[in-house]
């Protein structure tokens, strides 16, 4: 496809991690360990809270309609429910983290080219 669209970019390349993107999210190099955890730990704690909120409604929700619906019931069917909702409601924080863990492995990856160069001898020794 290079040569024969030259003006041609393919998604692909457009969401590379390591390339500076035209909506702000950063280039590879420009996340940290730190910002990746955030990133992870907001996510995780998001689809729990989902869940949580879920089977709430759930118990509630029988009780209301005169349905004794047990805890392990309601976790259940919130987590199954939770799933794939939570894949639409948090599209782009899945996505952020996403491109967070894919700019934090490609400044490792740099990180130990560089090194492997160095121990061979071939880089700028300081």
């Amino acid at each position: 496809m290079g040569d024969r669209y030259p003006g041609r970019v393919s998604e692909a390349a457009q969401n590379r991690p390591d390339q500076a993107r035209a909506d702000g999210t950063p280039a590879a190099g420009s996340v940290t360990t730190g910002t990746l955890v955030r990133d992870v730990v907001l996510y995780s704690v998001a689809r729990l809270g989902l869940v949580v909120v879920l089977a709430v409604v759930i118990l509630f929700g029988g009780r209301a309609f005169g349905v004794d619906v047990p805890l392990i019931v309601a976790a259940l069917f919130a987590v199954l429910i939770a799933l794939p909702l939570s894949l639409v409601l948090f599209a782009k924080l899945r996505k952020r983290v996403n491109l967070d863990i894919a700019s934090v492995d490609a400044q490792r990856r740099a990180d130990k080219a560089d090194l492997h160069a160095k121990l061979r001898g071939e880089g700028p020794h300081r």
